[in-house]
C-alpha cells in the first residue's frame, strides 16, 4: 500500500491542498503588499482613538475623517476644492516643467547655451522659492497668478537638472555610432540622445511632482480663496481637526495618484529598456 493511501497520508495531502488554496499568487502579493503598512497604521490609529490613547481634539479618528469626507462631498465643497487645487498644480507643472525641460535639452546639447544660462539658473536655484511668497504677493496679489508662478518655479529646477544630466550622460559611444551611420543632428537627437536621457527625465518629473504639491500646500494656506489649502485653513480657525486631517489625506492621495501616473508613463515610454520590463 502506498503511503498516500493511508489515513495519515490522505490527511497530509488534504492539508497541503488547503494551504495551496490560500496561497496568494505573485501578482496578488505585489498588488497587496504596498498597502499592508498603510492599512496597519490606520487600524492602530483607529484603535488608539477608540480606547482613548489619542485625544480626538489632537488627532481625530479615521472614522471622523471619513465622516468629514462624506459631509464635505455632499455639500460639493470638497470636489470643487480638489478640482481647483489640481488645476493650479498641473498648470504650474505644465509651465515650469516645459521651461525646465527645454532649458535642460538646450544646455545639454549646446555648449554655448550652457555657458549663457546654466550659471544664472544655478544661482536662482539656490534661492528658496517659498521664501519669495511675500514678494510674489506684492507682484501678483493673492490671485491665481501668484500660485502659478510659485508652483512653476518650484518644479522648474528638478526637471531642468535631471534633463540636463540625462542628456549629458548619454553614452558617447552610441552617439559616435549614430554619426558613423550617417544620422543627422535631429535624427541623432530623436533616436539616440532623447531615448537615452528619458530615465533621468522621468526621475526629474517624479521629483517635481512632490515639489509641486509642497508648493501648492504652502501657497494655498497663506493666500487663497478656494482650494484644499483654503479649506484646511478655514477648518483650523474653527478647530475642525477632522477637516484639517482630511485635507492632508487628500494631498497625499493626489500626490500618490500623480506618481502612479508618472510611473505608468515611465514604464510605457521605456518598455524597450530591460530595466523597466516586468
Amino acid at each position: 500500500m502506498s503511503t498516500f493511501d493511508t489515513p495519515i497520508g490522505r490527511a497530509l495531502t488534504e492539508r497541503k491542498t488547503v494551504k495551496a488554496g490560500f496561497r496568494l499568487s505573485r501578482p496578488a502579493r505585489a498588488t497587496l503588499l504596498p498597502y499592508l503598512v498603510p492599512v496597519a497604521i490606520i487600524a492602530f490609529w483607529q484603535l488608539g482613538c477608540s480606547v482613548g490613547w489619542i485625544s480626538s481634539r489632537i488627532m481625530p479618528s479615521p472614522a471622523d475623517v471619513a465622516r468629514a469626507f462624506w459631509s464635505t462631498t455632499l455639500t460639493g465643497q470638497l470636489p470643487h476644492d480638489i478640482l481647483v487645487s489640481a488645476a493650479r498644480a498641473f498648470g504650474g507643472l505644465l509651465v515650469g516643467g516645459s521651461i525646465g525641460f527645454l532649458l535642460g535639452i538646450a544646455n545639454g546639447v549646446s555648449k554655448v547655451s550652457e555657458q549663457l544660462t546654466d550659471t544664472t539658473l544655478q544661482m536662482l536655484r539656490t534661492i528658496p522659492h517659498l521664501a519669495m511668497i511675500p514678494l510674489v504677493i506684492l507682484w501678483f496679489g493673492i490671485g491665481e497668478e501668484s500660485k502659478l508662478f510659485l508652483t512653476s518655479l518650484g518644479v522648474l529646477f528638478p526637471v531642468y537638472l535631471n534633463t540636463y544630466h540625462g542628456v549629458r550622460n548619454v553614452d558617447r559611444d552610441l552617439i559616435e555610432m549614430g554619426r558613423v551611420y550617417g544620422m543627422g543632428s535631429w535624427t541623432l537627437f530623436r533616436k539616440v540622445i532623447f531615448p537615452g536621457a528619458l530615465p533621468s527625465i522621468f526621475v526629474g518629473l517624479r521629483y517635481a511632482l512632490g515639489i509641486m504639491w509642497l508648493t501648492l500646500i504652502v501657497s494655498e494656506s497663506i493666500a487663497a480663496s478656494s482650494g484644499i489649502g483654503h479649506m484646511a485653513n478655514n477648518a483650523r480657525e474653527f478647530m475642525m481637526t477632522d477637516v484639517v486631517v482630511l485635507a492632508l489625506v487628500i494631498y497625499a492621495l493626489l500626490g500618490k495618484l500623480a506618481d502612479v501616473v508618472a510611473r505608468a508613463l515611465e514604464r510605457r515610454a521605456l518598455r524597450w529598456n530591460p530595466v523597466y520590463q516586468k
